[in-house]
């Protein structure tokens, strides 16, 4: 859709929520816009957070407005439908003095929510530290990739983070302004295969890692080698990466993209978004496309999938405001 305007927000409850967040909230925001795949459209409000005072002002708004909220990171696993989100986006400002922070001590690192994995990533190979390089093809926060268990090449957060601060936005503290934060170990994230168990509003606020002494000289090669690949064998231009999981227990044989590219929906176009032809499991939008495509691909290639293989495929991405609809099997939990 065009303009600033979001279906299905109550105006009494977007004025109690605008009263609330005062100068955090940006009404009408392009949400869409502010993801990898850039189509999508507006959130109803959209609130840039500095610090705790700040999140305590969201969780305010969101009990009294009673408009849904959602944690956004960097956008790169979000698909926000054309209609847009009619509730309360919140981003963390990665500014250094705010929550883009990182610090080494020893071989344990803490970095803020909102630090980009790559920058991480480099930084960390920087400081003659290894175990990290894989995440410089992941180009999500650090927060929403802890939050969903990101990975890729051969590793993921569940090997490196120790634990994670989450700020509790739904929960209630008993004292007006104040917002619940909590420090949760490894043990207690519940993490699998592109999931946690964090819950719907709880966001990221800072990510602790433990790696390895390395080279600094090798660590810098092997990121180089990671972005080579990528540039070699995945598309770049609008998507969010990986669209489905791979199904469990199937092996290499039987990945996402290779399914998809069995069902033959390789190359497949709808409206403005097409299975791309360098990797069946990406979704290309094109600028100035519909979110609303893309959805519709997405089921067409599942539905294509299970026809031809009897294998029903799980999204990675998240999608915002569309409506719900049946699914077979479990969602993994993601991180906006």
């Amino acid at each position: 859709m065009t303009g600033t305007e979001v279906e299905g927000v109550d105006p009494g409850a977007l004025e109690v929520a605008r009263s609330i967040l005062g100068p955090l909230a940006v009404t009408g925001a392009p949400l869409g816009a502010l993801t990898t795949y850039r189509v999508g459209g507006p959130a109803a409000v959209l609130a840039v957070v500095s610090g705790i005072k700040d999140l305590g002002t969201v969780a305010r708004a969101h009990q009294a407005s009673g408009l849904d909220v959602l944690p956004v990171g960097r956008g790169s696993n979000l698909l926000v439908a054309d209609r847009g989100y009619a509730g309360i986006a919140v981003m963390l400002d990665p500014a250094p003095n705010a929550f883009g922070s990182v610090t080494f001590d020893g071989t344990q690192v803490r970095a803020g929510g909102a630090t980009p994995l790559p920058t991480l990533a480099r930084r960390s190979a920087d400081a003659s530290l290894t175990g990290f390089e894989w995440a410089v093809g992941v180009p999500g926060s650090a927060g929403g990739a802890a939050r969903m268990n990101a990975g890729g090449h051969g590793s993921d957060m569940a090997h490196c983070v120790t634990a994670v601060t989450v700020a509790r936005l739904a929960a209630r503290t008993g004292r007006a302004g104040d917002v619940k934060t909590e420090r949760v170990v490894v043990a207690d994230l519940g993490y699998g295969y592109r999931r946690s168990e964090l819950g719907a509003t709880d966001m990221v606020l800072a990510v602790e890692l433990s790696l390895r002494h390395g080279d600094r000289v090798a660590s810098t090669e092997a990121i180089r080698a990671i972005v080579r690949w990528r540039r070699e064998h995945q598309p770049g231009g609008q998507n969010a990466g990986s669209v489905f999981t791979n199904p469990p227990g199937l092996g290499p044989e039987s990945s996402a993209g290779r399914l998809v590219e069995a069902a033959g929906m390789k190359g497949v176009r709808r409206g403005t978004a097409e299975v791309s032809e360098k990797h069946a499991n990406f979704i290309q939008a094109d600028p100035g496309g519909s979110a609303d495509d893309v959805d519709h691909l997405i089921r067409d290639v599942r539905d294509a999938v299970q026809e031809h293989s009897g294998v029903c495929l799980t999204t990675e991405i998240r999608r915002i405001g569309f409506a719900r609809e049946p699914r077979q099997g479990s969602q993994p939990q993601q991180e906006a």
